[in-house]
């Protein structure tokens, strides 16, 4: 593997979910992959999650990490080619990702998107920027539009959790917040259901939150909750601002919460949710401390999400 950035990267989902699986049962078998190796994890926002979770799985992998929060502790960069630099940024990431790239064997960098300018976010110019320029490969922490490892993540909860002779049902729902949100975890979610073709996928959501089709292909879009959740056997909870009226907030309607009473046409949902989570806002107390709900252990499989990507791109270089 060369890179991680979509599930195109990936030899396939099943079987690098089973990577990450028999990580899980034996954590340190290849501790001496990773020696002598060093991985750059950079953040231009906000991480608990991806930044522990990659630290641990790197350490596990027998790598050192190292972690640069370079929108507190860097210069600003300047991303556009051809820029006369006289403005706000420091330094062109023409020679930031190429000095990074001397430092570490593996970058992988976090950025969120702008959510005002559609076309500039969707084409993914901050993390294409690093990958142009850093000459080594790179994984990404999240992306404008995309967040690969929390959907390998997703994935391998889903795998390990399921053993009946058919297809799960898995709805992804909509849920409100009180701020607008990136795209990128449901895309992404999206895009990993359809590729792994081992779910019966639905999405549902208000009519005005259609995803890019890109990513949201062929599934089901339902937008009555109640009816699309009808025997679901796992519920993927998500928030996300608007694609088409981009960045937008255009319904606030608290009965897309998801409570106890939401889950009552399911199979007995697992509830899951990428964290952090607004509480008694997406979803009740009532869910998220109850028996349904699977959100820690699903964010303790970030680690061989992790793990299992780092693994694969240290095979191949």
């Amino acid at each position: 593997m060369k890179q991680f950035i979509s599930v195109a990267d990936v030899p396939g989902v099943p079987q690098i979910a089973d990577i990450a699986l028999n990580y899980k049962k034996d954590p340190y078998k290849d501790k001496a992959l990773g020696s002598n190796k060093t991985i750059g994890l950079i953040f231009l926002n906000p991480s608990l999650r991806t930044r522990l979770s990659t630290q641990v799985a790197a350490k596990n992998l027998g790598m050192e990490a190292v972690v640069f929060n370079i929108d507190k502790e860097g210069w600003a960069l300047e991303m556009n080619d051809g820029a006369i630099m006289s403005g706000n940024t420091t330094e062109h990431v023409k020679e930031a990702a190429a000095v990074m790239g001397q430092y570490f064997d593996i970058l992988s960098i976090r950025t969120f998107p702008g959510l005002k300018d559609k076309e500039e976010d969707y084409t993914e110019k901050y993390i294409n920027q690093f990958i142009k320029y850093a000459g080594v490969p790179v994984v990404s922490l999240e992306s404008a539009t995309l967040h690969p490892l929390q959907s390998l993540t997703d994935v391998i909860t889903i795998k390990e959790r399921w053993a009946k002779p058919r297809k799960p049902k898995v709805v992804m729902t909509w849920a409100p917040h009180v701020r607008a949100l990136p795209q990128a975890v449901p895309n992404s979610f999206a895009q990993w259901m359809n590729a792994w073709d081992e779910v019966d996928f639905v999405i549902t959501h208000p009519e005005g939150y259609e995803l890019d089709p890109r990513f949201s292909g062929n599934a089901p879009v339902i937008y009555d909750q109640r009816e699309a959740l009808e025997g679901a056997d796992f519920v993927y909870v998500k928030n996300w601002s608007s694609y088409s009226d981009y960045g937008n907030i255009i319904c606030t309607d608290q009965s897309w919460m998801v409570t106890n009473e939401t889950l009552k046409g399911t199979n007995n949902a697992q509830v899951m949710h990428c964290l952090p989570v607004r509480r008694n806002v997406v979803i009740a107390d009532e869910v998220l401390d109850g028996p349904n709900s699977i959100v820690i252990p699903q964010a303790g499989n970030r680690v061989w999400a992790a793990q299992a990507v780092l693994s694969e791109i240290l095979k191949h270089h």
